[in-house]
């Protein structure tokens, strides 16, 4: 496989034939980046920073879940799986 072969295998959307890097609309990321800013720039205390956190976890884990399953190449697919290792890591250390 030649180099332009690797990169169209890992990047090219096996949807559209495009090479495939990001797509928009994509709501799960959404709600994740305004739930992270949110916390971010306000720097909320107590239930509200709780909720945020939460939501911001939630919608990052839909959105690394739906790329293992739904995403359009390989890249997107591991990028999912590299995303929710990351978290469950993040979980089980604490």
């Amino acid at each position: 496989m030649t180099g332009a072969g690797v990169v169209g295998w890992w990047f090219r959307s096996r949807e559209t034939g495009r090479i495939t890097v990001a797509q928009l609309p994509n709501l799960a990321l959404g709600i994740y980046v305004v739930a992270w800013a949110s916390r971010k720039v306000l720097d909320p205390t107590g239930t509200l920073d709780t909720v945020l956190a939460v939501v911001a976890g939630a919608a990052l884990l839909w959105w690394a879940l739906d790329e293992i399953i739904r995403g359009v190449n390989p890249f997107r697919r591991v990028l999912g799986g590299a995303v929710l290792g990351w978290m469950v890591a993040g979980w089980l250390t604490g």
